[in-house]
C-alpha cells in the first residue's frame, strides 16, 4: 500500500506543486487549504505524513499540531517563511519532526519526506523493551510514556525519543550529530543546537536529582548515567 501524504498550504500553487512531485514518487496525496480543512481530512484520509504550512488562515500549522490526535502515528514537516530558530523550536516542541524554510527545493522536500517515513516505518516495526527503570523514573517504550514518582511526564515526541535512546544505552557517549541522525534521522537543518535545547528541556522536566542523569560530555555530546545511580 502506498504511503499517504497530506499537503496543507493556503497557497494553491505551492500545494499543487508539492502534491504533483509526491505523486510522481508514488505517494497517495491529498491537499488542504487551511488548518480546519487539514484536521478534517486527517480523520478521513488518515495520512502517514503531513507537509504543513505554518502561516495559514483559520488555524495555523502550530494550531493543527496542538489539535492533532495520535500525533505519534503521523510524521510532520513544517513549512515556514521565518528563518528564526525560536519559531522553529516552537514547532518541534509541538510535535513536528522537521521543518523547511520557504522558498525551498522540491527535491530536498522529497528527500525529507522519504527519510521521515522510513523512520516512522522503522519505529513501527521495532519490538521495544517493556520497561526501563531509573530509580523512581519509569519509561514505557511501547506506550511511549514516562513517569517520575508515579506522575506522568509531559514530553513531546522528540523529547521522549531522545530520552529513550540515551537511557536504553547508559554510559554510551553520543555525539550531537549521532543524536540528530538517530532521533531526527537526517542531517537536521536546525543544527546541533536543536539537541542542546531538547536536553535542556528534558533536564528541566526531570528536575533534581534526575536531571543529572543526562550528562554532558564536553566537546563531544551526551550520555546517560548508569541505571544503578538512582535508587
Amino acid at each position: 500500500m502506498n504511503k499517504k501524504v497530506l499537503v496543507v498550504d493556503d497557497e494553491q500553487s505551492i500545494s499543487s506543486a508539492i502534491a504533483y512531485a509526491l505523486r510522481r514518487e508514488g505517494y497517495e496525496v491529498d491537499t488542504a487549504g487551511d488548518g480546519e480543512e487539514a484536521l478534517s481530512k486527517v480523520k478521513i484520509f488518515r495520512p502517514n505524513a503531513l507537509v504543513l504550512d505554518v502561516m495559514m488562515p483559520k488555524l495555523s500549522g502550530y494550531d493543527v499540531c496542538r489539535r492533532l490526535e495520535n500525533r505519534d502515528d503521523i510524521g510532520i514537516i513544517l513549512l515556514t517563511v521565518k528563518n528564526d530558530i525560536v519559531d522553529k523550536i516552537v514547532g518541534l516542541e509541538l510535535g513536528a519532526d522537521d521543518y523547511m524554510t520557504k522558498p525551498f527545493e522540491i527535491r530536498e522536500l522529497l528527500a525529507r519526506v522519504k527519510a521521515l517515513l522510513r523512520r516512522l516505518e522503522k519505529k513501527t516495526g521495532e519490538t521495544p523493551a517493556e520497561l526501563l527503570e531509573y530509580g523512581e523514573l519509569r519509561v514505557y517504550p511501547e506506550r511511549r510514556s514516562a513517569e517520575l514518582r508515579s506522575e506522568e511526564l509531559e514530553l513531546t515526541p522528540k523529547e521522549f525519543d531522545l530520552l529513550l535512546l540515551l537511557l536504553s544505552h547508559p554510559q554510551r557517549v553520543y555525539m550531537r550529530e549521532e543524536l540528530l541522525e538517530q532521533v531526527w534521522e537526517m542531517d537536521y537543518a536546525g543544527g546541533t543546537r536543536t539537541v542542546d535545547i531538547h536536553i535542556q528541556r528534558l533536564r528541566k522536566k526531570l528536575g533534581e536529582p534526575y536531571q543529572n542523569m543526562l550528562q554532558t560530555v564536553y566537546g563531544v555530546g551526551y550520555k546517560a548515567a548508569p541505571a544503578g545511580s538512582y535508587p
